[in-house]
């Protein structure tokens, strides 16, 4: 009887800890969600902002300048807006490097390192 005992205890201790980690995960899949959608709205808000910024005063900068300069003008908005661009681009794949789930892992594998059995 004491065998069959400490087995459903360590069954017990076990479904304890795989419930406990995966609460974590759905906490952290909720916050995650949260993150995502408040990045794709504040994107999309500062996209739709930021072009219509930039064209009404690209335009407004083009017609300002002499018609003999507006080509160069033009050409050197373009290469700003350029530049712009990849930095921008640099700057979103840096930010989407982030690991997901790191404090699940990180909870995972120090329950592998106490479970590994000691000399």
């Amino acid at each position: 009887m004491g065998l069959m005992q400490s087995v459903q205890g360590l069954l017990a201790t076990l479904l304890g800890l795989a419930r406990t980690r995966l609460e974590l995960l759905s906490v952290e899949m909720q916050e995650l969600l949260a993150r995502l959608v408040l990045l794709m709205v504040g994107a999309v808000a500062a996209i739709l902002l930021g072009a219509l910024a930039l064209g009404f005063g690209a335009v407004a900068l083009v017609m300002w300048a002499a018609p003999e300069y507006r080509v160069a003008v033009a050409a050197g908005l373009a290469v700003v807006f350029l530049a712009a661009a990849a930095l921008i681009a640099w700057r979103v794949r840096r930010e989407a490097r982030a690991r997901p789930f790191a404090a699940s892992l990180g909870e995972l594998e120090r329950d592998a390192e106490a479970l590994e059995p000691r000399e």
